[in-house]
């Protein structure tokens, strides 16, 4: 549906280098980086408020040079709403269809009160957008982004503006609307569990370039640098050294420990190298357990600092490890500074990159 190839762009100071991206069509492409990393700048560049310097953008097997942005079936939502102030909701929500499909005044009415049932603000299509919520707000202008049948929805950091209630709910919906027109997305953000719930793939984006593209698991499990890997919150991050490698696994020798990893590809023994491991992947148990996972550690619990829905739970291995685990399993390992506990793990939850 979109393709970029070797895309640069020069930008009040700023600058996008060799971006080379494929969006399928029907996929939710999640575009995730830190603020400044030029995410809305490539955006405004798919939908036509931008030229290229050099590359190409190509857009369901056209030239993008050769389309306005009228023209490219494209809906976009920001994240400051960017609604008409001087019409009602009902009235912003019909001009997308209006203006998008070119239906007449009363048909685009209707398609907008069903648009505005499908967001579930119905009962705010006489109001005018400034007496809205945030949240309401960003339900009206992803309706009406809905309104111009867009063949590609583009949004910019849509949800970082909302408490976190809200936010979650329009995860939710912005889900149920993909699944039910398989509308192709493409949703930058610098929010990586807004990532995590929603894309089918991701490419991070950092000073410019492309660094990762994959899918979920891929770029959180599996990062390619030390900078994604602590954007992506794998917040284990150790340095160690090759001591075997075997048919299916490896060893590396973190401190005391040897640690056991899959990854095996590109190794050889007395090799140093990164080693990542996510904390949700680490079990805590109160003794060995007779499982598969082929690492096992003694440890001491440091620090249990509450999360909300989870808990974090700082171990002294030898070296410091972290855990996510439950409330309900903070309570029942008894998990407080000084509990010993064994910290388990799968050698592919174990990823290896050269030091």
């Amino acid at each position: 549906m979109i393709e970029l190839r070797e895309v640069t762009k020069s930008w009040q100071g700023f600058a996008l280098e060799d971006i080379d991206l494929e969006v399928s069509e029907g996929e939710y492409l999640v575009v995730l980086g830190p603020s400044a990393a030029g995410k809305t700048l490539l955006l405004e560049m798919v939908a036509g408020l931008h030229s290229p310097d050099a590359g190409r953008i190509v857009i369901d097997g056209v030239d993008g040079s050769e389309l306005p942005p009228e023209r490219r079936q494209l809906g976009f939502v920001y994240q400051d709403y960017a609604l008409f102030p001087h019409l009602t909701v009902l009235e912003n929500v019909a001009f997308g269809a209006r203006f998008g499909q070119g239906l007449a005044r009363e048909d685009a009415g209707r398609t907008a009160q069903e648009l505005l049932a499908r967001v579930g603000v119905t009962d705010l299509a006489d109001r005018s957008p400034m007496t809205l919520s945030g949240g309401e707000r960003q339900r009206v202008a992803l309706a009406r982004a809905l309104a111009a049948q867009p063949r590609v929805l583009l949004l910019d950091e849509p949800l970082s503006a909302l408490d976190q209630t809200t936010r979650d709910e329009l995860r939710a919906l912005l889900r149920s609307i993909h699944r039910k027109t398989g509308v192709t997305v493409v949703h930058v953000t610098h929010d990586r569990s807004e990532a995590a719930s929603l894309a089918d793939r991701v490419a991070v984006m950092m000073e410019g370039r492309l660094v990762q593209t994959g899918t979920v698991e891929d770029v959180f499990s599996r990062p390619k640098t030390e900078a994604v890997a602590r954007f992506v919150g794998v917040e284990n991050r150790l340095t160690g050294t090759v001591t075997e490698v075997g048919e299916h696994t490896l060893s590396v020798r973190v401190g005391e420990n040897e640690l056991a990893s899959s990854r095996i590809d590109r190794f050889a023994v007395d090799d140093k190298v990164r080693v990542y491991l996510r904390p949700e992947n680490v079990t805590l148990l109160k003794r060995k357990p007779k499982s598969s996972a082929r690492n096992q550690l003694p440890a001491t619990v440091t620090s249990v600092e509450p999360l909300g829905h989870v808990q974090k739970v700082e171990l002294d291995c030898g070296f410091t490890l972290v855990a996510l685990v439950t409330p309900r399993s903070v309570e029942e390992l008894g998990l407080a500074k000084g509990a010993s506990v064994v910290a388990s793990f799968k050698a592919t939850a174990v990823h290896l990159l050269p030091y």
